[in-house]
């Protein structure tokens, strides 16, 4: 049976079907995940705590999906089709999930919690982006997905070793991963041909500008 923090996420996912968050009473989040509501107290803190948790663990299952979604593209994808997997996971779960689409764009909408977009991003460290803890940022988010599919196109062409060549996949890889968010906030006619595009684009500016060449 899930523990206690997972019905009540589930619970607090359901209830933005039915109203918006503003709607949203932790009384009733309690009673349709079967604990008491100081149980769920006890796990958040507050409505914004449980917001924030509820927005951090869907972005967090978006980047696990990302990872999925690359693996399984197989040993014999190249950096292109590993890119319109990526991509394809994305488009299908913004479109069915409105706080991850909220979480990439930052556009939230009147229903949903105000910490699923957040207004300003944090400052980033010394070593680059901070995790995505908390609440994520749609930079953050967008830098998570540029790097897990940057790893698995280099694992894919045996270049992990730093240098141009890693350069020129992480750059392949940042403008696909912008490509496919654009697709986010303006969808194609259908996920396939949108990936199919993100495809084309990495294939072309690892390749030199032949769209068409495999790599």
């Amino acid at each position: 049976m899930p523990a206690a923090r997972e019905l009540l996420l589930d619970a607090a996912y359901a209830a933005l079907d039915r109203r918006p968050w503003s709607g949203v009473r932790m009384v009733d989040v309690a009673v349709a995940a079967g604990v008491s509501r100081q149980t769920l107290y006890n796990e958040f803190g507050s409505k914004a705590g449980l917001a924030r948790a509820l927005v951090r663990r869907e972005a967090d299952a978006l980047l696990a999906g990302v990872e999925r979604a690359l693996a399984e593209a197989g040993t014999t994808a190249d950096a292109g089709d590993r890119c319109a997997a990526a991509a394809g996971w994305i488009l299908r779960t913004a479109r069915t999930n409105p706080l991850v689409r909220a979480a990439l764009t930052g556009c939230r909408g009147e229903r949903l919690p105000v910490v699923a977009a957040p207004a300003v991003p944090s400052p980033r460290g010394p070593s680059g982006p901070a995790p995505v803890r908390g609440t994520p940022t749609p930079w953050a988010l967008a830098d998570g997905i540029r790097d897990r599919t940057a790893r698995a196109v280099t694992a894919g062409l045996g270049r992990a070793e730093p240098g141009p060549a890693a350069e020129k996949v992480q750059w392949a890889c940042e403008a696909a991963v912008r490509l496919t968010l654009s697709y986010v906030l303006a969808p194609a006619a259908s996920h396939e041909e949108a990936a199919g595009q993100v495809a084309r684009l990495v294939r072309a500016l690892l390749s030199g500008g032949e769209g068409d060449s495999t790599i």
